[in-house]
């Protein structure tokens, strides 16, 4: 199976104008959007579920993953995965997309070469030890892992859309139920550290088999603790099998 991390790269330019400067990136287009506006107004088969949600995790865990060779790559973290950030492609799978927050890790230094911007990803996908700012900066495994809690939201909202018994869940955001529209750091703290909450899981979910696998997986990403995380890898592992047992085509 070959599932594309990023949109292919197909030219990049740089417009200046005295102080202003512009950078344009250029890669392939892909008609359905984004995750997020394509969950919008789709709902899925659990064929459809799984598709998305191997590929996606497909691609984190090769973004993740150091690359030994001429044609290889550093180990790379998000730093901010989310549904608008993941383009779906014709054939129903995930790439990864908007890198401009990642951190790459340089194994022979053991350095990681964290961007000037000050800014830290989206709120609202945020893992609890970047809420609390317990997370070790100079650790790569740290920004590894809060990909992961990243993800495990992220299928939250595949998962809402999958019809099960003729229903499905409208599409929401995380957390939209318990933080304003545009949550401030405080009010993400509070939820997601503070009081342990986490996206709100219908009871339909614990009645169908996929789902509730599904439901299983999620709980794993996103759990308190970074350490009891499961890695993308293992993620992938996991998810091939449901994949291989429906023989879905990716």
């Amino acid at each position: 199976m070959y599932v594309l991390l990023s949109p292919g790269f197909i030219a990049a330019d740089i417009k200046g104008t005295g102080a202003f400067t512009q950078l344009f990136l250029i890669t392939d287009y892909h008609e359905n959007g984004s995750l997020y506006d394509y969950l919008r107004f789709t709902t899925l088969d659990t064929q459809a579920l799984l598709r998305l949600a191997y590929s996606a995790a497909c691609g984190l865990c090769h973004l993740h993953t150091e690359i030994y060779g001429t044609q290889g790559k550093p180990a790379i973290a998000h730093r901010d995965l989310k549904s608008k950030n993941i383009l779906i492609k014709k054939n129903g799978t995930c790439c990864i997309a908007d890198l401009g927050l990642a951190v790459k890790y340089n194994s022979d230094t053991n350095d990681v070469d964290v961007p000037l911007s000050t800014r830290m990803g989206t709120r609202r996908y945020m893992a609890p030890e970047v809420l609390d700012e317990t997370l070790n900066k100079n650790q790569f495994q740290a920004y590894i892992m809060a990909d992961i809690y990243s993800y495990g939201l992220v299928v939250w909202e595949m998962a809402r859309r999958c019809v099960t018994g003729g229903i499905a869940e409208e599409y929401q955001l995380p957390y939209w139920d318990v933080v304003p529209s545009e949550p401030s750091y405080e009010d993400m703290r509070e939820v997601v550290c503070v009081k342990g909450v986490r996206p709100t899981v219908s009871n339909r979910w614990n009645s169908d088999e996929c789902l509730r696998a599904v439901l299983k997986l999620m709980s794993e990403c996103w759990a308190p603790n970074p350490a009891s995380r499961l890695t993308a890898l293992r993620v992938k592992k996991t998810l091939a099998k449901m994949v291989e047992s429906q023989d879905i085509k990716i």
